[in-house]
Order: structure tokens, then C-alpha cells, then sequence
């Protein structure tokens, strides 16, 4: 009868589910599959599929832009996501620190702004800003007494000025997830340090920090991703140059597969760019595991 009744309800809980398992079939698992067909053929949108082999990811090997796109991609994470990070949790840990009223929640609220805005606006608006005549940041640089930047036009200062909008607009987002994280962390942690009289930075240190660690996993990984999936910001601030110093793997890809349509190369590209973060998200989970060492 027991057995009956879970059956019945495995069947129910099924029902519910199914909607959205068929939505995620056709338009996640299906394209997946299919991209990685496509990979190992030269298509082009109008002429039917010719198989290569492996024809395309030896190609991807001797390709300059890809050697190019890959370095300018690493380099862009491992500048952006310590950074917001970091950032993120010095804002959470200052704002949480502080006494409620109605500033501090102005305060977050602006810090959020970027957050739900368009990337694609959010781009708009800082060309205006880093534009080197009429701009905001190179009439700041003026009042200071520094010389104006070209921000966007030269290959030095591209990449690391679409990293500057970069951290600007997520840090609000991961300083949400970690005022979260600290407000779950109990009072008795800090009250028997506070006998034992340690100060705020060993509160912080021995406390804070390590019952952080699923929060800075989270953020660290859904930093690492965004970063390596970072393509709006680049195809509306510089679109790849000056040169090829802001390209990045999903600009390639996108320039490969619906300007140039080498939907073929462009799937061989997506799929080692899914490879390459799978790879550091299992290195960054293992390097990061939750434990509970450290706790003062």
C-alpha cells in the first residue's frame, strides 16, 4: 500500500516537473547536443553539412585570434574576479558593521543600480563617460591635474578600462550574497571572542572569513564565469579592438560563427571555451571546499 501510494506521488511530483524538463530538453540539452554535431562539420547556414572530423579543432590550434582571444580572457578573470571580490566582501563587511538606518540602505540600493541595469546600456553609458573629449572620466582626470586618457583607443588602456565597468556593475551583486552570508553567521561566534578579547580584524579573520567560504566559493565561481562569458561589454565599448586587444573567446566565437558564418568553427570554439571553464570551476571547488578550520 506504502509502495502504491509513493509510486502515486513520484508520478504527481513527475507531472509538475515536466514542463519545464521538456523546455530544458529542447532548448538546452537538444542545442548542446547538436552544437557539438556541428562541430565536426563545416556549416555555414546556407550549404548543407560537410563533415570534417577534427578538421576544425586543429584549425583552432593554429588560429593567431584564438591564441589572442584565450590570453586577453585569462588575463580579464584573474584581474576582475579577485577584484570584485574583495571588493564585494569589504562593502558587505563595512555596511553590515554599520548601525541600520535609512543611509546605509540608500547606500546598498545604489550599489545594486548597476546590477539590474542593461549591459548593453550600462556599455552605452560608458562610452559616453570614456569618451576622450566629452567625457566624465577624462574631465575628472583634468580637474586632478593629470593628462586626458584615450580610455578605449589604445590597446594599453582598452582591456583594463572595460574591466573598471566590469567590476563597477557585478561587485553590487556579490556584496548582496555576502551581507547574506554574514547575517546568517551567529552572534555567539563574536560574543566569545569579544570575552576572550579579540579585536574586530580577529573577529573578522578567525569568524567572518571562514564561515564565508560557501559564499566566496559561489562568488568566486560565478565570477570566473561571467568573466570567461564576458561579451556585451566588449561588442558595445570596443568590439574586439583596438586591434585584437580586447577580444575575447565569446567575441571569437560570435565573430566567428554569425559575421564570418563558420557556424562549425564557431561551435569548436564554444566547446573548448565550456571545457576550459568546467576545468578551473572543478580546481576552484576543490581548492575552495567548504571546511571548518579556522574558526576562532
Amino acid at each position: 500500500m506504502r509502495l502504491k501510494k509513493n509510486s502515486r506521488e513520484n508520478i504527481i511530483g513527475f507531472t509538475y516537473i515536466l514542463p519545464s524538463l521538456l523546455i530544458t530538453i529542447a532548448f538546452f540539452i537538444v542545442p548542446i547536443i547538436m552544437s557539438l554535431y556541428y562541430s565536426f562539420h563545416e556549416y555555414n547556414v546556407i550549404q548543407p553539412l560537410h563533415f570534417i572530423a577534427l578538421d576544425n579543432y586543429k584549425r583552432l590550434f593554429k588560429d593567431p585570434i584564438f591564441w589572442i582571444s584565450l590570453k586577453n580572457t585569462f588575463y580579464y578573470t584573474l584581474i576582475v574576479v579577485p577584484v570584485q571580490t574583495m571588493l564585494a566582501l569589504f562593502l558587505a563587511v563595512l555596511i553590515t558593521s554599520c548601525k541600520k538606518n535609512i543611509w546605509i540602505s540608500v547606500v546598498k540600493g545604489s550599489l545594486f543600480i548597476p546590477v539590474i541595469s542593461s549591459m548593453i546600456l550600462v556599455g552605452i553609458i560608458w562610452r559616453i563617460i570614456y569618451n576622450p573629449d566629452i567625457g566624465f572620466a577624462n574631465a575628472a582626470l583634468q580637474f586632478l591635474k593629470l593628462s586626458p586618457l584615450n580610455w578605449l583607443g589604445t590597446t594599453k588602456s582598452a582591456l583594463p578600462s572595460i574591466m573598471m565597468v566590469a567590476i563597477w556593475k557585478d561587485t553590487g551583486y556579490f556584496m548582496i550574497i555576502y551581507i547574506a552570508g554574514i547575517l546568517e553567521i551567529p552572534d555567539i561566534y563574536y560574543e566569545a571572542a569579544k570575552v576572550d578579547g579579540a579585536d574586530n580584524f580577529q573577529k573578522f579573520w578567525k569568524i567572518t572569513l571562514p564561515l564565508l567560504k560557501n559564499s566566496t566559493l559561489f562568488v568566486v565561481l560565478l565570477g570566473t564565469i561571467w568573466s570567461f562569458q564576458v561579451f556585451e561589454l566588449v561588442y558595445s565599448l570596443t568590439g574586439g579592438g583596438p586591434g585584437f586587444s580586447t577580444m575575447t573567446l565569446v567575441m571569437h566565437i560570435y565573430n566567428s560563427s554569425f559575421r564570418q558564418f563558420k557556424m562549425g568553427y564557431g561551435t569548436t570554439l564554444a566547446y573548448v571555451l565550456f571545457v576550459i571553464v568546467v576545468t578551473i570551476s572543478i580546481f576552484q571547488m576543490k581548492l575552495l571546499k567548504n571546511n571548518d578550520e579556522g574558526i576562532y
